[in-house]
């Protein structure tokens, strides 16, 4: 009670002195009003929801740029005006590296890589701007009920969501902030790929140094470079840095309203391609739907195209050289992309591929190699040596929207080192590092008209080199009317069969029948047809004419079963090119010195050059090696008659055999030249060649290899059995068994590596699944243990170990005798550790 009276005591106290404060305070508030008299606006008011008035979030600081959507500049921040009349469209979203730190990838990733490419659609929910990634993977006609089930099981993944900052005065078009959004490390767009990441070790986005470059609004697309800086333990390059700097482009377009019209495919003709699961179909389950990859080209004058007239397209494909690319080297780049004219000529077009320089800053300041609208032959300074041409497409009808073709600069180097190698014994101008200009131009020009045949849609036809006969290379008057190859598309790339003393031969690839043909077949306008379906009958008669006919032919590349089908390779028979090949070779290596050292007065082309003929070398034996256990593979129609797949005849088979032991098991001491050897490394002769014999060993000795050969006795009474094909290289292998001669060092590896592949086989498995769609897969997988194979390789094992205990005591050399016992400890321990 005592403390309650203090309390209101000392209230009492108090409360006075604070009311006269609070009086006085009030006075000169009033007073200091009345003098100043400060007028303040009334704020706008923010919406419950949030939202703000336009004029506060785009202020009169604002930089704008109109186009697809308007963008705004303020300041650090970035904004999109997104039209409410752009909601739910389908546009693609495509993410390229526009400047890259050296080293980045290997030397096989530049800057125009693309990263990623994906359909994005933008979405309202609520107060915010959803951007959502949709896939046309799997689809269904929107009139069937069947499509909301589609819909439902294929539910759109959230890239990103923007809040709502405002609406344009009209409430047409929704303001958000997109800086966050484009200055933040989004998998979906970066570029760098998990890969990369594990690799050089990224610990993450530095965002003090990462900000948005540029961003610039065109009528149908935006285009954002973003710079981004990662800390990295393990950088690429630059390594006191630990960090990666790359700049990225983001280009997202509005692809057309109606698609194209799709092509569907055909596996006789080769074309990249876009699938579709279309669950709307009549049958008892879904359609796969394959549509061929193209640009749309459709006729200005119709009627006149009807009439089988030369027509140009309503929009040509136009591509840019890139502005980096040297001056003495346009003119072929630009003749490599025109060759496609004649091809397009034949479906009907005119001009409808067409060449330009890039344009000055003058003529247009926004021209952006990485800006979507362009097409552009992009010159990489990069010691790699490649080219490619990949593309982007619409994965609704497959209409390619752009592509960009990819030239290293080293890659005429690659060109120059073929052509000596491959032609120097027939072709003297050859013979040189100084390659003459317009011979290193037209190999340039037929590489760009290759890489703009896999932008037109083409992928590699690798039969295309199997249409002419072996003898026809030979000839002059063929090769300069036909080429070396039925099409560009082949990874034929030289003409090594020509032989000394031909005359008037033509050495480098050109374009070919196939290339018109396929064309014709992909881009020709078909009139009154109006749908996919109604295209196919029309389609199917164009092949039909071409049946049988090996320039026509279509082969897949990477079968490594099929002889008529595989890379680097010319001519219909690979035994008798392989054979001039090879003798070719043996002319260059004795001339190699004095075509490279006695010129520059250094060994380092002599080194890279001697290397090099060793591949080519392997080459050409890999091509007789695919005989062995061979399947030709012919896609067809049953209405064509005939199988799909024909086992290579017995007789063709056995002699691979023969050639393989004698032109690559037995030494081939013209490749063991001192005068090369040793001026280019001290040691490790005998290495390089384990190496490369090893290699076609164990290719002969594969899984899959075996398995057909097994195969092949269910099929056919004439065939080459897997028991014939291991006794016939054993024999071969150990031919010094039966003379009890002395063995050379390059045999004793090569039979080490025998033994060794052997115990491989008996103690291994081939890969559990195969590759690919069924009928066009490459491995054949089987189980392995109740297979005949290690029974077969124990039988063989136990013939060698037989043949080794006699051949031992009576040989006299002893290096010999002490590498024949080791052989037999190998053997008895594979047969220990299988017990």
């Amino acid at each position: 009670m005592k403390r309650l009276i203090l309390l209101m005591l000392a209230v009492l106290f108090i409360a006075p002195g604070m009311y006269s404060q609070k009086v006085q305070k009030q006075r000169r508030n009033k007073k200091k009003a009345k003098n100043e008299k400060v007028v303040t606006p009334p704020k706008p008011k923010p919406k419950k929801n949030g939202i703000k008035p336009y004029s506060q979030v785009v202020t009169k600081d604002a930089v704008t740029d109109d186009g697809l959507f308007k963008s705004h500049k303020i300041n650090d921040k970035y904004y999109f005006e997104v039209p409410h009349s752009l909601l739910d469209k389908d546009m693609l979203l495509v993410s390229r590296i526009a400047q890259i730190p050296a080293g980045l990838g290997g030397g096989y990733v530049n800057a125009g890589s693309k990263t990623n490419e994906q359909i994005v659609v933008w979405e309202r929910f609520q107060n915010k701007i959803l951007l959502k990634v949709k896939s046309y993977n799997a689809v269904a006609d929107d009139s069937q009920a069947i499509s909301n089930s589609v819909k439902v099981n294929n539910y759109k993944p959230i890239l990103y969501s923007f809040k709502i900052e405002a609406f344009n005065a009209d409430s047409t078009a929704a303001v958000i902030d997109v800086s966050k959004f484009y200055s933040s490390d989004i998998k979906a767009i970066s570029g760098l790929p998990a890969r990369f990441r594990r690799q050089y070790r990224v610990r993450n986005l530095d965002g003090s140094r990462s900000f948005i470059n540029s961003v610039k609004s065109f009528p149908q697309n935006i285009e954002v470079k973003q710079d981004f800086t990662y800390n990295a333990e393990a950088p690429p390059s630059n390594a006191a840095t630990g960090s990666i700097s790359l700049q990225m482009n983001q280009s997202m377009i509005l692809l057309p309203e109606e698609p194209m019209k799709p092509r569907i495919f055909d596996p006789r003709v080769g074309w990249f391609t876009v699938n579709q699961i279309d669950y709307g179909s009549e049958a008892l389950k879904a359609d796969n739907k394959t549509y061929i990859r193209r640009w749309r080209l459709e006729p200005k004058d119709p009627e006149a195209y009807a009439r089988g007239e030369l027509v140009e397209p309503v929009k040509p494909i136009v591509y840019y050289l890139d502005p980096g690319t040297p001056e003495k080297l346009r003119k072929y780049i630009k003749q490599g992309i025109e060759d496609w004219q004649k091809p397009f000529e034949t479906a009907g077009f005119k001009n409808a591929i067409i060449a330009k320089d890039p344009p000055s800053p003058e003529e247009d300041p926004e021209f952006s190699p990485e800006d979507i609208r362009y097409s552009v032959v992009r010159y990489v300074a990069s010691t790699t040596r490649n080219a490619t041409g990949p593309s982007v497409s619409d994965p609704r009808s497959g209409e390619i929207i752009e592509s960009d073709i990819i030239w290293y600069h080293n890659h005429l180097r690659s060109y120059r080192n073929r052509y000596l190698l491959e032609t120097g014994a027939a072709n003297p101008s050859a013979r040189t590092l100084n390659t003459p200009d317009e011979e290193i131009g037209e190999m340039m020009r037929m590489v760009i008209a290759h890489e703009v045949g896999h932008a037109l849609g083409f992928p590699h036809n690798m039969a295309a080199s199997f249409a002419y006969g072996a003898e026809d290379l030979r000839s002059g008057d063929f090769t300069q009317e036909n080429g070396i190859a039925a099409s560009i598309m082949d990874y034929a790339r030289y003409n090594y069969v020509a032989q000394p003393g031909d005359q008037n031969i033509r050495f480098i690839r050109q374009m070919g029948p196939y290339d018109h043909y396929a064309t014709n077949w992909g881009y020709r306008v078909i009139p009154n047809a109006n749908t996919p379906e109604s295209e196919v009958a029309t389609l199917d008669k164009w092949i039909m004419e071409k049946n049988g006919d090996p320039k026509f032919k279509f082969g897949r590349q990477g079968s490594r079963f099929d002889p008529s089908s595989q890379t680097e390779c010319i001519g219909s028979d690979p035994i008798i090119a392989s054979t001039y090949g090879i003798k070719n070779l043996k002319y260059v290596a004795q001339n190699l010195s004095s075509w490279t050292s006695e010129t520059t007065n250094n060994y380092q082309d002599l080194e890279e050059l001697y290397g090099e003929l060793l591949g080519v070398w392997s080459r050409y034996v890999g091509h007789v090696v695919t005989n062995i256990g061979g399947v030709y593979e012919n896609i067809k129609k049953p209405e064509q008659g005939g199988f799909v797949y024909e086992i290579v005849p017995a007789s063709v088979q056995r002699e691979s055999m023969n050639w393989v032991q004698n032109n690559a098991f037995k030494t081939p001491s013209w490749l063991v030249d001192k005068e090369i050897l040793q001026n280019i490394d001290h040691a490790g002769y005998f290495e390089r060649f384990r190496s490369l014999q090893t290699r076609q060993l164990n290719n002969i000795l594969s899984f899959d290899r075996l398995g057909r050969l097994i195969d092949a006795e269910t099929l056919n009474s004439d065939y080459y059995s897997a028991l014939s094909m291991l006794r016939d290289l054993r024999n071969g292998l150990w031919s010094e068994l039966r003379s009890s001669s002395k063995v050379d060092l390059f045999r004793r590896n090569l039979q080490r590596a025998y033994i060794d592949r052997m115990k491989s086989m008996m103690e291994q498995n081939p890969p559990v699944r195969r590759g690919g769609r069924p009928g066009f897969e490459g491995t054949l997988s089987y189980n392995v243990n109740q297979s005949d194979v290690r029974a077969l390789v124990r039988g063989e094992l136990k013939q060698l170990r037989s043949r080794l205990n006699a051949a031992k005591n009576r040989t006299t050399h002893t290096v010999t005798r002490y590498h024949y016992e080791d052989c037999i400890a190998r053997i008895d321990a594979i047969f220990e550790a299988g017990k």
